[in-house]
């Protein structure tokens, strides 16, 4: 009898707690804790895109494979790379030099296909579809006002807020970007039902277009923005604009707010593998040209890997930028360290996805990204050594 009293008031007290979270319009955090908590883990993790409804975009019908460098994994790494490379639970490294694989590999069971959450790599994907919208006649300019497509827009200031404040992060929305605490808009966004409501909820209080304030909400406005200016889905503009004539091998996820409303995260969440990341990479390294197609303006991808504001010097739109050794590189880059680094200069282009971030350094590197770049250069050096070795013999 004492043990029914205790299971009846357990269950009273967790549906309270449920009326409560929807009274307040929490109910989000049910999902939450599900999707991350009771699957071991404290924040969103590459492979939770399998919890979430997602839309499929299909592969190319003209997939075209990377070719294999002639020194395809000739390269060893330094058993104190290698260390790295587990201890921060690397899933896959990649380094694509002139356009061909030079070095690969993959690790903790998954392979070339497997599909990973790509997070905030996502961002630079909608920047690259604003990009090929500008180009094809679909919105006017990168000054035109957001409320032209999304009128529902609130706040002080929505009125003057622009595209290019979007894909800048200079929106002056009233957004809090945190990955961990649950009762926020950023978790909200991630496990909402109805994403357009969420955003459209979120008043523009600061005015745009002064400075650099990083907020997945200004990609997810953006996103919105392009379906309306398209009339079509992000994922269905994606597969014919992208996914098609870059030649993508496989087909990959992207999560949805709900069945019902069918809103893509535009703010993050593309589920795809290290090969097909790398395209996006390889064009804008060729200045918006794929086998001789302009798909994106030269003028705009220079745009894109350009700083808009002082405080803002490591980012373009929606793309990373940074000098490492006297190189110019700019990336692509997601929660837990998905990162895709291009050295223009190099023709060389490194990806590496996991399941966490390196929480300490190595040798006089201070933090995982400039590991992974100083790896991809001595990958490249290696390259350089096998040849002058080839020239001699």
């Amino acid at each position: 009898m004492r043990k029914f009293i205790i299971i009846e008031y357990i269950f009273i007290s967790l549906v309270c707690v449920y009326c409560l979270l929807y009274f307040f319009e929490q109910d989000y955090i049910l999902k939450a804790i599900y999707v991350t908590y009771l699957h071991g883990h404290s924040t969103a993790y590459i492979e939770d895109y399998v919890h979430f409804k997602n839309s499929e975009i299909k592969a190319s019908s003209n997939p075209q494979p990377w070719p294999l460098h002639n020194s395809y994994n000739t390269h060893n790494l330094s058993d104190e790379q290698e260390k790295f490379l587990l201890d921060s639970r690397t899933i896959a490294y990649l380094v694509i030099k002139n356009d061909s694989i030079l070095y690969e590999a993959y690790f903790d069971g998954f392979d070339e296909v497997s599909k990973v959450n790509s997070f905030s790599i996502t961002k630079s994907y909608i920047s690259a579809l604003l990009g090929i919208a500008l180009r094809s006649g679909y919105v006017d300019s990168l000054q035109q006002p957001v409320k032209d497509f999304l009128p529902g827009l609130t706040g002080k200031y929505a009125d003057l807020v622009t595209l290019e404040d979007l894909v800048s992060m200079s929106s002056g929305l009233d957004w809090d970007e945190d990955y961990y605490f649950p009762l926020n808009v950023t978790t909200a966004s991630y496990f909402t039902t109805d994403l357009k409501e969420l955003v459209y909820n979120i008043p523009i209080n600061t005015r745009p277009g002064q400075v650099y304030n990083y907020q997945s909400g200004s990609i997810q406005l953006l996103s919105m923005a392009l379906a309306q200016a398209t009339k079509k889905s992000v994922s269905a503009f994606i597969h014919e604009s992208i996914w098609e004539p870059l030649g993508y091998e496989q087909d990959a996820y992207w999560p949805v707010d709900s069945e019902r409303k069918h809103l893509e995260k535009g703010f993050c969440c593309i589920a795809s593998n290290a090969r097909d990341f790398a395209r996006l990479a390889k064009l804008y390294k060729d200045y918006g040209k794929w086998n001789g197609q302009q798909i994106i303006d030269s003028s705009y991808v220079v745009k894109s890997l350009t700083p808009r504001f002082k405080n803002g010097k490591t980012y373009g739109y929606s793309f990373w930028l940074k000098e490492y050794d006297n190189r110019k590189t700019f990336m692509m880059r997601g929660h837990l360290g998905q990162y895709v680094i291009v050295f223009p200069e190099e023709d060389l282009i490194v990806v590496r996805l996991g399941h966490k971030k390196h929480g300490g350094k190595v040798g006089d590197f201070n933090s995982d990204v400039d590991v992974f770049m100083e790896m991809g250069l001595n990958t490249n050096g290696s390259l350089r050594k096998i040849h002058a070795k080839l020239s001699n013999e």
